[in-house]
Formats: structure tokens, C-alpha cells, sequence
């Protein structure tokens, strides 16, 4: 069933744009030195919203200060918007019954947009 899902998801539930949109945010982030950190999130967070179900955010019990700082950084700077649009579009979605799991994804996806660092993501299983 998840396959089926997440292959719904990349055709109709908009998961190749973000990963698209989010890919292309890392490139940016990577070519800028001191941003590097943000860029290999965002290809974590790409990778995330391609398939997402199935898949959980979990926090990393090493991360540190160093997280916080770039998460407060992040939600400044990128993380509201993109948290904001997740929300929008995943109501959006969910006033078809068709459109629940789509939108429930996209509610999946806010918490690892507004704090993206100190986090992984690993299979539900």
C-alpha cells in the first residue's frame, strides 16, 4: 500500500515539485560556503517528500547547540514559509477524500521544513 501511495504521491500529490523545489534550494545552499549545512538538509528534506510514506522523522540524539542555532537560523530565514505552504497546500488537499493522504503527507512534512537540522529520517519499520 505504500508503494502504491508514495507513487500516487510523486505523480499527483505534487512530491516530484518539491523534491525538484528543494533540490534546487540545496544546490543554492551548497555553493555558498557557510550555508552548506541548510543544503544537505534540504536534500534530506527532497528525498523525504519524494516518498514520504513509510518514512518518519526522528531526532538525532547527537545533535547539538549547533542545530538549534541553525534551526532558529533556518526558521527565520526560510523554515515559517515553507512550513506555511506545507499547511496551505496539505488543507488544500484534504477537502477531497481522495486528497487525505496527500494532505496528510504534507502535514508530515511541516516539522522536518521548520526544523530541518538535528533531525533523519528513517523507515517506519
Amino acid at each position: 500500500m505504500r508503494t502504491i501511495l508514495n507513487i500516487l504521491w510523486f505523480i499527483f500529490g505534487s512530491g516530484f515539485l518539491l523534491a525538484i523545489g528543494y533540490g534546487i534550494a540545496g544546490i543554492i545552499c551548497c555553493i555558498l560556503i557557510v550555508t552548506i549545512p541548510f543544503g544537505i538538509a534540504s536534500f534530506r528534506i527532497a528525498a523525504y517528500s519524494l516518498w514520504p510514506f513509510g518514512r518518519q522523522i526522528v531526532r538525532k540524539p547527537s545533535s547539538g547547540a549547533g542545530s538549534t542555532v541553525g534551526n532558529v537560523i533556518w526558521v527565520i530565514v526560510a523554515g515559517w514559509w515553507l512550513a506555511l505552504g506545507h499547511i496551505v497546500t496539505g488543507v488544500a488537499q484534504c477537502i477531497t477524500i481522495i486528497g487525505i493522504p496527500f494532505g496528510i503527507a504534507n502535514f508530515k512534512l511541516v516539522p522536518v521544513s521548520l526544523w530541518p537540522l538535528g533531525q533523519e529520517i528513517v523507515d517506519i519499520d
